[in-house]
């Protein structure tokens, strides 16, 4: 063996890194790996929720730039039905439902904690897992960074993004929706005022997420109109984001570059080998609707964290992957539930869904205790 140590983190992204910063004073032994480096100019707009933030705070990662874009409300109705819901972070009692960050940015200050950290910890960048071997005391993960292959031992394996180095040792439940994501910056006036926009229309939902200047866009369309429509002229981009969304949001002066990504649900089983344990996009890819993915994650780091850190002599023992999946089990399948029905019982134009959409919103909005529910829901999980 090249190295060994007590828990080694496959996937150096906001969840791996997360793990990493959360048992940095454990005294265990931690290998955070990740295959490219830290690029913290990514401009990627990403939704962190309340309950991310305070989790990033925890962690010491919680940087003033990140508080720069919080989400204050979100506002959802529908295309051609009627109802609607608003959902306030002061009725709420908290001073946001979320924050729309730069993954760079997030990442970057996650990756520094596990820099400052020292000592136990080690962020290894460049370096690509290419496969895994399970024994009865250790589980063996063979590397590569640059043209240099090590062998690199640990008593906990914990795969943290969605590579294919889980080949052989895991089976998925997929699920093609059919659909893309096409995601730009949208400069608008006036300029946004803290409001988050989730509109349901047939083809998808389109999503605005406050953001200097305007909103990033998440707006799904099917996957064999999604090149055409990110292509168009921008112009001609802005008057098709403008028909879907109406004035409700302002005017859409500007938008940046476009870039478009497959959608689908991907939900792991549990690993066929010992010792390890699956997290984040390694654990489940979810629909971007209600932003919910990384959230989901990081609470999965979380969780895992507070078993580790409770009993560290349990990465010896078997039951910590039941335990772990125990403690989670009603948050993943709620949360992937909960996205995957919304995308099924939105994403039509069937008159009788409409209609029971209207009421659902309507209901939503003027129930207090339902409304709070939701919200705690998507800040805090299940």
């Amino acid at each position: 063996m090249d190295s060994r140590s007590d828990v080694l983190i496959v996937g150096g992204g906001p969840v791996g890194a997360a793990l990493a910063g959360l048992l940095a004073d454990s005294g265990l032994s931690v290998v955070l790996l990740e295959a490219r480096s830290v690029d913290a100019t990514d401009p990627r707009s990403i939704a962190l929720s309340y309950g991310s933030a305070l989790l990033l705070q925890r962690i010491g990662a919680w940087e003033d730039a990140l508080r720069d874009t919080p989400i204050e409300s979100v506002h959802v109705s529908q295309h051609g039905g009627w109802g609607r819901a608003l959902i306030r972070a002061r009725d709420q009692g908290v001073p946001a439902l979320g924050y729309v960050c730069a993954y760079g940015a997030v990442h970057a200050a996650l990756a520094q904690r596990v820099r400052d950290a020292g000592g136990t910890v080690a962020l290894r960048t460049g370096a690509r897992a290419l496969g895994i071997s399970a024994h009865p005391d250790h589980v063996e993960v063979q590397t590569e960074a640059g043209t240099q292959r090590t062998a690199d031992a640990a008593r906990l394996v914990v795969l943290a993004d969605g590579g294919q180095v889980s080949a052989g040792l895991v089976d998925h439940r997929d699920h093609d929706y059919g659909q893309c994501a096409v995601v730009a910056d949208i400069g608008c006036e006036p300029a946004n005022q803290g409001r988050a926009f989730e509109r349901f229309c047939p083809p998808g939902p389109v999503a605005l997420l406050p953001a200097p200047g305007g909103y990033a866009l998440v707006w799904t369309v099917p996957s064999r109109q999604a090149a055409a429509l990110a292509g168009l002229p921008e112009q001609a981009f802005l008057a098709e984001l403008q028909e879907v969304f109406g004035e409700r949001a302002g005017r859409f002066a500007h938008c940046g570059p476009r870039s478009v990504f497959p959608l689908r649900l991907r939900v792991a089983r549990a690993p066929r080998a010992g010792r390890v344990l699956l997290l984040g996009n390694a654990a489940q890819t979810l629909h971007p609707v209600a932003g919910q993915g990384l959230n989901l994650g990081l609470r999965d780091a979380d969780a895992l964290a507070a078993l580790i850190r409770a009993q560290p002599g349990a990465l010896d023992d078997p039951s910590l992957a039941r335990r772990f999946h125990a403690a989670r089990r009603a948050d993943r399948l709620g949360t992937v539930a909960i996205t995957d029905s919304l995308v099924r019982l939105f994403s039509n134009d069937l008159v009788p869904l409409r209609t029971l959409r209207g009421y659902g919103l309507t209901l939503l909005d003027v129930l207090p205790p339902a409304k709070h529910a939701f919200a705690q829901r998507m800040m805090f999980g299940g």
